[in-house]
């Protein structure tokens, strides 16, 4: 079976201290951070994962 995959939009937004907020305008509450932007890439990558899966899991409204 193929897994699908699915693309969602972020927004780096770079901090005045240093590094990158990530937003995912799409699912409320998704935000991250990041030092760098490969690192805040990364970051954002996990997040998406972790809200999916507890979306999946009721954890979610």
């Amino acid at each position: 079976m193929k897994s699908k995959k699915a693309s969602f939009r972020i927004i780096f937004r770079p901090e005045p201290e240093g590094g990158y907020t990530v937003i995912v305008p799409s699912l409320p509450g998704c935000i991250t951070y990041g030092e760098d932007m490969q690192a805040a890439r990364e970051m954002a990558q996990d997040a998406i994962a972790a809200y999916l899966v507890s979306y999946e899991h009721g954890g979610l409204l």
